[in-house]
């Protein structure tokens, strides 16, 4: 998009009105590789049924299936995978044939692309909140993804083009800055660089204009102690670890070639909360994994309930062909797997619940929104251990007579009521 932008090409949000339509696709699981599908084809009837004159497809689907899009798409003007970024403007150009452009193989393992702060971009974030890649790329071994095929090896940014990056961010305006990588927890490895991550968090957290950085998708061998002071000391560091853990059988976890047990895991949160205290934990799991029993799914069970984490994400099993995952052995009916992920999240849901009930009465530092997403009599906000989109929110329903909050304002807001996963409140003074 900010490459299109800089050329001077209008961006639009609503595909009717598009001269040319970009689709950027998915490919990690099934439910996901169909939501793009279903995104081509729509976006493919704007080219006969709309103004739309050239329909590109981009992402990590054409990674994966190339070959067989090409030939079942000839609606389609163009496929370009996640290393061919600087392709856009090509495929786009009006006198471009596209269909003629070369490609690259399907596991690209020799992907370079990494994009840098002299990379244009827009933000496609509501203006306070941005989305920085710190690495690309994947050397995990996990049985049931094909990421590292897809995006190619791990490659690191370099630091001062993370800390210019931000800057730029701050300037514009934004207030949260959310670190996101394949495996968070490894950024700076590939440079030789011991504690990247921590050293990154806090030189991020002194960046002048923006309150919180948080991280994503943290990987559970690679927490370290220095990681965990800096979310400790830096005020600026939200109290919140994103570390997918997949499930808590040691067989299933073996199988799913992660390592680690229950007792393990168990030990890691009680370090990581003994370290950073208030810290909130946020998981997902897989139900349904090749060779998952009823013994290894109540493990699962015993185990949230002796953590009681923050926040739970389930997702069941996808069979992904060229995954090793694919070729286990003793695999689980999709209904199993449906209702072991149903009792799961009930469970969660309890705890979610008891442990909102705990806020009730506090009152918190919220981050503006504006109008929330379930009503329009309502607003909305988070506190600094909700992330966006993912997580719940703080609904608000009074505020001071005249209070005018924008969204990027913090503001004071009294917990009056606790849902499941969303809290409710009021304004209850100015502006922190």
């Amino acid at each position: 998009m900010g490459q299109l932008k800089q050329k001077g090409y209008e961006i639009t949000a609503d595909a009717n009105d598009a001269d040319t339509v970009v689709v950027n696709t998915c490919g990690f699981i099934d439910a996901a590789k169909k939501e793009s599908i279903e995104a081509i084809l729509e976006a493919a009837r704007l080219k006969t049924d709309g103004k739309a004159t050239r329909l590109i497809v981009a992402g990590c689907l054409v990674e994966r299936y190339r070959d067989e899009l090409k030939a079942e798409m000839p609606e389609v003007d163009a496929f370009i995978g996640t290393s061919q970024i600087n392709d856009i403007l090509t495929v786009c150009d009006p006198a471009t044939r596209p269909r003629s452009l070369p490609v690259l193989p399907l596991g690209n393992q020799s992907a370079t692309y990494l994009y840098d702060d002299s990379t244009p971009r827009v933000l496609a974030t509501p203006s306070h909140y941005a989305f920085i890649k710190i690495a690309e790329g994947c050397d995990r071994p996990c049985a049931f993804c094909f990421i590292p095929q897809m995006r190619g090896h791990f490659r690191s940014r370099r630091f001062g083009s993370l800390v210019a990056e931000a800057q730029q961010l701050a300037e514009e305006g934004v207030k949260e800055l959310i670190l996101v990588a394949q495996d968070s927890s490894r950024y700076g490895e590939d440079l030789g660089k011991d504690n990247a991550l921590a050293h990154l968090l806090r030189e991020l957290s002194h960046t002048d204009g923006i309150e919180w950085v948080r991280v994503m998708y943290t990987y559970p061998t690679h927490i370290s102690d220095e990681f965990l002071e800096v979310m400790a000391t830096e005020p600026k560091a939200v109290k919140y670890l994103d570390m997918p853990l997949q499930h808590a059988s040691q067989k299933v976890l073996k199988l799913m070639k992660r390592g680690g047990n229950r007792e393990s895991l168990e030990r890691l949160i009680a370090r990581v909360r003994k370290r950073v205290p208030d810290i909130a934990v946020r998981t997902t799991f897989i139900t349904g994994f090749p060779g998952e029993t009823e013994s290894d799914f109540e493990e699962l069970l015993t185990f949230i309930r002796n953590v009681e984490f923050d926040r739970v994400g389930v997702f069941t099993y996808s069979d992904e062909e060229g995954t090793p995952a694919f070729d286990l052995p003793e695999k689980v009916d999709h209904r199993i797997a449906k209702r072991r992920r149903d009792r799961l999240m009930k469970e969660q849901s309890r705890i979610s619940r008891r442990r909102n009930k705990t806020r009730v009465g506090e009152t918190v530092r919220v981050l503006f929104e504006g109008e929330s997403k379930e009503s329009e009599l309502l607003w909305q906000g988070r506190i600094e251990t909700q992330a966006p989109d993912i997580d719940g929110c703080v609904l608000i329903n009074d505020a001071p007579e005249g209070y005018n909050a924008q969204p990027g304002d913090f503001v004071n807001v009294i917990i009056t009521e606790a849902q499941e996963y969303d809290l409710v409140g009021r304004i209850v003074a100015n502006d922190l």
